[in-house]
């Protein structure tokens, strides 16, 4: 085995830091050139139309990614103009013409420029997100609300729940903002919801959340790593969107995404490390005929070649069939 001397490893070592210096220095004139065209702008546009135009060429010519909710620049840049501006969301067309004062300009051309430079999610400027009309707080402690199962819930998950009316317990884990429990107890008038998630700080914006439904008596937000804190309790329905990003994928994820918090998106090697305790702890927390419904993002195809003689059962979706599976308590590996 070759040694590597003190010399070698500091010259290895003087080399990184020079790669990731050059790194930086090439990122420095782009993100000062955005700053620039920002202080041109706000010498040169007056109306909402002029803003949304630039906007959409701002985010555009900085490549950003869009997986938080809207499709394109152009309806990300209308949402947060008409929102920095305090407007109604669903009403563009009749201010486009409106001239802006200094500091209404200021104030959006600020939120795009963070949008555009910083790569900021729309939902943590706004400090909201929308699952279809229900409205959630949220910011950096928490991963801006996304969630097949969200889709399911309206409809009590049927058919895939064949009595939702006996619905009374409901494990809401790994529950972020609160934003799935909040929708549960919604869905559900009879149920009682338990909030699960490890981190301290997201809980502190599902309990802002929950109050705001007003359903401190329904929703019970828990710190807890998984089941460990549940003891003996059992539940009807048991659902999650759970941590499922692979390593890979991690080291690849977009800058809007690293704004998120690693701890709700990572989860080993194979995207599986939290679904594998939910399949082994799940059946000892489920009632007979207990359901347990959990979204795994993309990895179908590990999950099945992890257990291949479990018989998921893959619930069809917006986005196709292999993102959410249940599974009966009794069907359970």
């Amino acid at each position: 085995m070759k040694k590597i001397t003190k010399t070698a490893a500091k010259k290895s070592a003087t080399k990184k830091v020079a790669v990731k210096t050059a790194a930086r220095k090439k990122a420095l004139p782009r993100k000062a050139a955005g700053q620039n065209l920002f202080k041109e702008a706000r010498t040169q546009l007056q109306t909402v139309r002029d803003l949304l135009r630039y906007g959409v060429s701002r985010v555009n010519a900085a490549e950003a990614f869009f997986g938080h909710g809207s499709a394109d620049a152009y309806d990300e840049v209308a949402y947060l103009i008409l929102h920095t501006l305090h407007l109604p969301l669903d009403l563009l067309e009749p201010f486009l013409d409106a001239r802006l004062t200094l500091s209404e300009l200021d104030a959006v051309l600020r939120v795009l420029e963070k949008r555009a430079i910083e790569r900021v999610p729309a939902a943590y400027l706004t400090q909201e997100a929308w699952l279809g009309e229900h409205r959630f707080y949220v910011d950096e402690r928490v991963l801006v609300p996304r969630s097949f199962i969200a889709e399911l819930i309206p409809d009590q998950l049927t058919p895939w729940l064949e009595q939702p009316e006996q619905v009374t317990s409901i494990l809401d884990m790994c529950t972020g903002s609160g934003c799935l429990a909040i929708l549960l107890a919604l869905a559900f008038p009879d149920a009682q919801v338990d909030a699960v998630d490890l981190s301290r700080d997201a809980l502190a914006v599902a309990a802002r959340n929950v109050a705001d439904y007003r359903l401190e008596e329904r929703v019970r937000p828990i710190e807890s790593d998984l089941f460990a804190k549940l003891k003996n309790k059992r539940y009807d329905l048991i659902i999650s969107n759970p941590p499922y990003v692979d390593a890979p994928s991690m080291k690849a994820l977009p800058a809007e995404y690293r704004h998120e918090p690693a701890l709700a998106l990572a989860a080993g090697r194979d995207g599986l490390d939290i679904v594998r305790q939910l399949l082994r702890q799940a059946p000892a927390h489920l009632n007979p005929g207990g359901k347990l419904m959990v979204e795994i993002g993309h990895n179908r195809a590990a999950l099945e070649a992890a257990y291949p003689q479990t018989p998921f059962t893959w619930v069809t979706v917006s986005a196709g069939d292999e993102f959410v599976f249940v599974l009966d308590r009794e069907q359970l590996p």
